[in-house]
């Protein structure tokens, strides 16, 4: 763990070396991760990509604002975040579906890249595909805030006594 002058000078020189998105995206980070420690998300993922959620009987889903966090050199989303946003909406819709003492891990995720993620933000909408005991199978698509799909997707979930 570091010292905390270490922590301190680690930061100064960050911010120093600031434009401001890096300034932005440090405060973001920055704040994603106190509501972590608040316990007010459960994850750091969650926080660190200001994930919005809504669920219903039918759907989970996820929306992410795109930044320059999650864009990778081509001034896209890259596609290891779509995919975690993808994970993360099958993921919660399964697990939100299972009784207490249950939880769901990803067995197989299948990914078909449409169109690059640009615009303001990306909404996945999650849904069952078939709801068993042991395995669910979802299915989901991501769309851009114009409408446009940018990828599709499955994934396998095996159910397990947490």
């Amino acid at each position: 763990m570091m010292k905390d002058e270490e922590l301190v000078k680690l930061m100064a020189d960050c911010v120093e070396l600031a434009n401001d998105d890096d300034i932005k995206i440090l405060k973001d980070m920055l704040t994603g991760m106190k509501q972590k420690l608040e316990n007010k998300r459960g994850t750091y993922i969650e926080p660190l990509l200001q994930m919005k959620r809504q669920i219903n009987s039918d759907t989970y889903e996820l929306t992410v604002p795109v930044t320059p966090l999650i864009n990778n050199n081509l001034d896209i989303v890259h596609g290891g975040v779509t995919a975690t946003i993808i994970d993360t909406a099958m993921g919660m819709m399964a697990v939100n579906s299972l009784p207490e003492g249950y939880a769901a891990v990803t067995t197989q995720l299948n990914i078909h890249y449409l169109a690059p993620g640009i615009g303001n933000e990306l909404t996945c909408k999650a849904h069952f595909v078939h709801k068993g005991t042991k395995i669910m199978v979802l299915e989901s698509d991501v769309f851009r805030d114009d409408g446009k799909k940018i990828a599709h997707a499955t994934g396998s979930f095996f159910v397990i006594k947490k």
